[in-house]
């Protein structure tokens, strides 16, 4: 009643606050992956060194506590450091806007796993219809340029819209197969494919990868896709597919342009330098069957 309006508009300001790491509960379907890697321990020795410089960002947990926005893997930095508590800043967020700023503070990361971007890119396209920008309107978000939905996460994220709508894609992967796109088994052009498979083919995938002992290649899952399609996929005629015999990497050589750049002067461009190497091989060919005749 008596406050003044500095005061009032000091109490609308976010303050930064120290809340123990037991009261900090993680994101409902975070689709990001916190694990104790190496450069996790990194992190952590450096909270053990300087504490968290950046604070995280929470929201009041209904059930108590607080429900983590931005700030797991400092979260988890904190804890392998033995801190007890961390910086946040505390915000009234309702779960679209939490969920966009979910997702935008960590698709800053490099080392994003196809699994991870494609939920992100999910979660967030969700958020932003049920803020009221469905895919058949436009956004006014961006200015005078609209854009629909897809289009901002596109732009926003730096991406093309298909390709944003291919990682998407990868969510009707069941967890084995996305799994393998993650250990790099399995290139996301065969995945994207993959995913138009039903569940139980998925499932039936697996069996006939398992029993040849191979990965699909594009061509490879481009044809699976097809026969589903046509309804005519069936256990067989996968272990029929996977059972192909592959081009082997074996038969190719590269050589980096780093490799190649020690031995030609640095004013040669590529297509120089692969003009002199066929050139040297042609020769070197031609002195063999000169030296066979003999």
């Amino acid at each position: 009643m008596f406050s003044t309006e500095e005061s009032r508009q000091d109490a609308k300001l976010e303050k930064v606050r120290e809340i123990p790491l037991s009261e900090l509960h993680p994101f409902k379907n975070h689709p990001f992956k916190v694990k104790d890697d190496e450069a996790m321990m990194e992190t952590a020795d450096s909270v053990r060194q300087y504490g968290v410089l950046v604070p995280a960002i929470a929201r009041p947990d209904p059930e108590g506590g607080y429900e983590l926005v931005a700030g797991h893997r400092r979260h988890r930095a904190s804890e392998l450091a033995e801190k007890e508590t961390m910086p946040v800043i505390v915000r009234d967020l309702d779960d679209d806007a939490a969920t966009i700023i979910m997702v935008d503070s960590n698709l800053q990361r490099e080392s994003l796993l196809p699994s991870e971007r494609a939920f992100a890119y999910k979660m967030k396209l969700e958020a932003i219809k049920h803020q009221g920008e469905r895919s058949d309107l436009t956004s006014r978000q961006v200015g005078e340029k609209s854009q629909t939905s897809i289009q901002l996460v596109a732009s926003q994220a730096g991406e093309s819209q298909r390709q944003v709508q291919r990682y998407i894609r990868l969510t009707e992967l069941i967890p084995e197969l996305l799994d393998m796109v993650d250990e790099k088994k399995i290139a996301l052009n065969p995945a994207y494919e993959l995913s138009f498979l039903k569940k139980e083919e998925q499932r039936d995938l697996l069996d006939a990868m398992d029993s040849e002992q191979s990965t699909p290649s594009l061509s490879q899952a481009q044809r699976l896709k097809k026969y589903s399609q046509e309804g005519h996929l069936t256990l067989d005629m996968m272990r029929v597919i996977m059972g192909e015999e592959k081009k082997s990497d074996l038969d190719k050589v590269t050589l980096s342009a780093d490799i190649l750049r020690k031995y030609f002067p640095k004013s040669y461009t590529p297509q120089r330098m692969q003009e002199t190497i066929i050139k040297l091989l042609e020769g070197w060919q031609k002195k063999r069957q000169r030296d066979h005749e003999r």
